[in-house]
């Protein structure tokens, strides 16, 4: 989603964010209305419902026609379903977080787990425990072959269950194993 996009998004919702604007739109959405008539319903003063209208039509949402000196107003039932074809999909919802990757997330789950370079307990969370696999994955290096010992000792620097963490990086496929000796799965060489 571009910014612009992003910013007219925001505004729409800001926009809509008040419960007085809701309310207006919801009887706009049936009839035409003036400002005195509006702030009667509501039990606003004018000037008021002149404000809430103002940001509504900036937001295309209402439109106003003039009779003589007073001013009535309608929902843009046009705009209304333009802005949620091209706003309110699943798609562009979820665009809005183009810009936060997973990179993101794991490294405030590493943030928030590890006290230094020491694991403080084991996740119940299957995403946040894969990304902790992933992790214990990169202490290895690809192409070297370890012996289980030299296995556990690196796990052991960073949580004492190392046995735990060995069997999860094995059945993850991070890791593959035969005749105790472990190596470091690469993406493009699944559990050979």
């Amino acid at each position: 989603m571009s910014q612009e996009e992003r910013q007219r998004l925001l505004d729409f919702f800001k926009g809509l964010a008040d419960e007085n604007r809701l309310k207006m739109l919801g009887l706009l959405a049936n009839q035409e209305y003036s400002v005195d008539e509006l702030a009667t319903l509501l039990n606003l003063k004018p000037p008021t419902v002149s404000h809430h209208l103002a940001k509504l039509k900036a937001l295309g949402l209402v439109e106003m026609q003039a009779e003589g000196n007073t001013h009535f107003y309608r929902l843009n039932t046009s705009a209304l379903h333009e802005t949620n074809k091209l706003l309110l999909t699943p798609e562009r919802m979820a665009s809005l977080i183009d810009d936060i990757g997973d990179d993101d997330w794991e490294k405030r789950v590493i943030r928030d787990l590890f006290d230094g370079e020491r694991l403080k307990s084991i996740p119940t969370n299957t995403k946040k425990r894969a990304v902790i696999l992933k992790w214990f994955a990169k202490r290895f290096e690809y192409g070297r072959r370890y012996q289980e010992a030299e296995v556990n000792a690196i796990i052991k620097r960073h949580h004492p269950d190392w046995a735990y963490w060995r069997r999860e990086l094995v059945g993850a496929g991070l890791m593959a194993r035969e005749n105790g000796v472990y190596w470091r799965v690469s993406e493009e060489d699944p559990k050979v």
